[in-house]
């Protein structure tokens, strides 16, 4: 352990990488390993929230209700490129119950999406260019419909092809790819190893813009007491909306605080402050009075983010024994309007074992909405890709595709040439197949389609690598109460993952407390000690540690103060199940008898997140299988059962980490099957900007899941253990299945999702 108080660490997000200086814990216990003898960490212990849930009693954004509140519904634009020529809100004004409105002017300074809020050019369709505030939110809607709008269109790019052809209508004033693009990486020997291959595949492939489309779509109440701003937000980082509103209004950080209770679903689209917010409180301000802002569903779908739609072409060199030489991938990413350069490529770097790697990423503008930050950004896209292909080189070599991935396996991270905190995917391919059963249902697959008929059964698997491990700063305080009761103070957010839950199981554990004792308080900047956003797969690795930390310095302190009651040393104490006891003599005492004692005297712990490990990837790996029947008549494609087996370190609560499993996998088969934003191109709007034409998933389509985890506990990542789950099951999810659909029916479907009329014309074509 270093002297110095602040030290230097690298925390690693989604694939971006930032070095933070931050202020060590006070402790820095030995870790929870393997062998570790913990009675309430690891158990499947009830949600603490399950009761409000399930009885309502929960309070979503949408729900908080303040005296004399209105309602702001945005005025969108109906083109995808052009210029606002005349927008008159007279008419809306006028109308009984509409109090104000909102345009360019009146939010000088304040971007949403990349571009200035209600700005005048119109870069996408569904682009907010004014908001209507009124008593209803029903009101609000029909005064948008009043507002005089003419607009003025001009030549769009919608698509990659459009925006990349010779004389391109302008995206933006660069140019339609950004200066610093394409962005090459490489290692080894690049593109010329391939000349070295035995055998060489080269494939194309497609993946569709998908958009997240939460149960609860963005939403904001703003109210404002003189100079102090209260929002209640919708957000994954409470601490970050706090940032971006001070920032836009020029407020002190003490002057704003954000809450937010409960969540309906972000999967990426609600890291920051959005128009929702902004509107919000600008209206607030300008009228009085508190101001709700809930986005409705069109605006949720073409206006909140999306995953970028991206075209691939791989290469793969190997020699005959199954050993890469080289891989290649050159990937066009349709990046929207603006975003952020989530990279596809990294995983071809990352997975397997591959002296010479060669990437080339260009991300292309488009007129459409932003691209932004969507579970596992990136590696899903690059997943489908990377692992399609190696099934087409194990079958181009005649190799189970189980065995090839086996033998390119990597025992360290290749592309920064440093060490794993630990890796167990080799046996996630073991437990996995032995599960699913992969060498006999690749047996009875094969069997069936031999027979004939127009159903076909067919196997396939997939492999996955995600950025795992969190990092620093993340704070909790762990509070005694005078009656025994505990609360875990922290200002993370439960995304409806189950951090309330986590949290206490960790106090409970490292404090010595009940659980039922313990409660989780989460998201108040005002109240709450800070925590980053919950992303990147991030929130228990960071906040975990912390929790942990202050509930030890709490168990330290209760035990001093039971040692002045009992007259003894604080050594020679235990605290377990929320009672002190005297190891080999009669004397207890209570939590609640020790508060009781010292009436007012608040026993408090504080911990902080430490620093990561140096030169060391923290990852979570996993592998995937997936048998599906294709109807060679229709092009349906029914998935029947997934197996997935996981490497993610300790897990707190297995029931709930099951649940993200189930949740990523399911995310997945929507992603590989039906999701797709789907756009008129010559009118550059959306087709599908609902939930009833954008094709999700329901308990129709779900299969048989066994997700599971094997047995570990990563002591190099942290001192509790874990590693990030939230991402990583969707990774594999889509390249399983369609790995799958190419067994099943001999021929490659190269474009996701394998809607039927994908499924026919690849029949029709092999």
């Amino acid at each position: 352990m270093t002297d110095r108080r602040f030290v230097s660490t690298k925390v690693e997000v989604e694939g971006r990488e930032e070095i933070k200086i931050v202020e060590l814990p006070d402790i820095e216990p030995a870790a929870w390993d393997s062998d570790a003898a913990l009675t309430i960490v690891g158990q499947r212990l009830p949600r603490s929230d399950a009761l409000e849930k399930v009885t309502g009693r929960a309070r979503y954004t949408a729900d908080v209700q303040r005296g004399a509140m209105l309602h702001a519904a945005f005025v969108r634009a109906p083109i995808a490129s052009g210029r606002v020529t005349r927008l008159d809100v007279s008419r809306a004004l006028a109308l009984p119950g509409v109090r104000g409105a909102l345009v360019a002017a009146d939010v000088p300074g304040i971007s949403h999406m990349g571009a200035p809020l209600f700005d005048a050019d119109i870069h996408w369709a569904g682009q907010p260019l004014a908001a209507l505030c009124a008593d209803t939110p029903e009101l609000a809607r029909e005064a948008c419909s009043l507002v005089e709008l003419e607009v003025e269109a001009s030549a769009h790019a919608v698509t990659l092809e459009v925006a990349l052809a010779e004389n391109a209508p302008l995206v933006k004033p660069g140019g339609n790819v950004p200066r610093s693009m394409p962005r090459i990486e490489q290692r080894g020997e690049g593109l010329d190893a391939l000349t070295r291959a035995d055998v060489v595949i080269t494939a194309e492939y497609r993946t569709p813009c998908a958009v997240h489309t939460p149960l609860e779509p963005h939403g904001t109440v703003a109210e404002w007491m003189g100079d102090d701003l209260t929002v209640w937000e919708s957000t994954q980082g409470i601490f970050q909306v706090r940032k971006d509103v001070a920032r836009a209004f020029k407020l002190p950080f003490n002057r704003v605080r954000v809450m937010k209770d409960y969540m309906g679903g972000g999967f990426g689209a609600k890291n920051y402050a959005a128009a929702n917010t902004y509107a919000a409180i600008a209206l607030a301000r300008q009228l009085g009075r508190p101001v709700r802002c809930i986005l409705d569903r069109e605006g949720e779908q073409t206006d909140a983010g999306n995953r970028a739609a991206s075209h691939h072409v791989v290469k793969l060199g190997a020699r005959r024994d199954g050993t890469l030489v080289a891989i290649s991938a050159d990937v066009k990413i349709a990046y929207g309007y603006s975003g952020w350069f989530a990279s596809p490529a990294k995983i071809f770097h990352e997975l397997y074992q591959c002296a010479n790697v060669h990437t080339s990423e260009t991300f292309v503008y488009l007129n459409t909405g932003a691209m932004d930050s969507f579970r596992a950004p990136g590696h899903v896209e690059g997943a489908f890709a990377l692992e399609c292909a190696i099934d087409t080189l194990a079958h181009e070599l005649g190799i189970d595709p189980l065995e090839l991935r086996r033998r390119n396996y990597a025992q360290q991270d290749q592309e920064k040439n440093r060490r794993y905190s630990a890796k167990h995917l080799d046996r996630c391919y073991d437990e996995g197949a032995a599960r699913f059963n992969w060498t006999h249902r690749r047996v009875e697959a094969a069997a069936s389609r031999a027979h004939g008929g127009r159903l076909r059964r067919g196997v396939g698997m997939a492999s996955q690598i995600w950025g795992a491990g969190g990092g620093p700063p993340a704070y909790a305080t762990v509070r005694i109460n005078p009656d025994g009761s505990v609360d875990v103070l922290t200002g993370a957010q439960d995304l409806g993952t189950g951090s309330r839950t986590v949290f206490a199981q960790i106090a409970a554990e490292a404090l010595g407390a009940r659980y039922d004792s313990v409660r989780t308080v989460l998201g108040d900047t005002e109240r709450l000690p800070f925590a980053s956003n919950s992303w990147g797969s991030i929130t228990t690795a960071s906040v975990g540690p912390a929790v942990r930390v202050a509930a030890l310095q709490a168990r330290t302190r209760v035990l001093e103060a039971a040692a002045e009651l009992l007259s003894t040393d604080a050594s020679n104490l235990d605290l377990s199940g929320s009672v002190v006891t005297v190891p080999g003599e009669d004397r207890t005492m209570t939590l609640a008898q020790i508060g009781r004692k010292l009436g007012d005297v608040m026993i408090m712990g504080q911990g902080s997140r430490g620093a990561n490990p140096q030169n060391t990837a923290i990852c979570a790996f996993a592998a995937q299988f997936a048998e599906v029947e294709v109807d060679i008549e229709t092009g349906r494609v029914r998935v029947l059962h997934i197996t997935s087996a996981h490497d993610s370190g300790r897990i707190i609560n297995p029931t709930l980490a099951e649940s993200q499993l189930e949740g990523g996998i399911i995310q997945g088969l929507g992603f590989a099957l039906f999701e797709e934003r789907v756009l008129d191109t010559s009118l550059g709007i959306s087709m599908n900007p609902n939930t009833h034409d954008y094709k999700m998933p329901t308990m129709s389509d779900i299969p048989t899941i066994d997700a599971f985890f094997v047995d570990s506990s990563d002591v190099v990542a942290n001192h509790v253990g874990a590693r990030g789950i939230a991402e990583a099951p969707i990774i594999p999810t889509a390249p399983a299945i369609a790995n799958a659909v190419a067994d099943a029916i001999g021929v490659r479907v190269g474009e996701i999702p394998l809607t039927p009329w994908r499924v026919l014309a690849a029949l029709r074509q092999g």
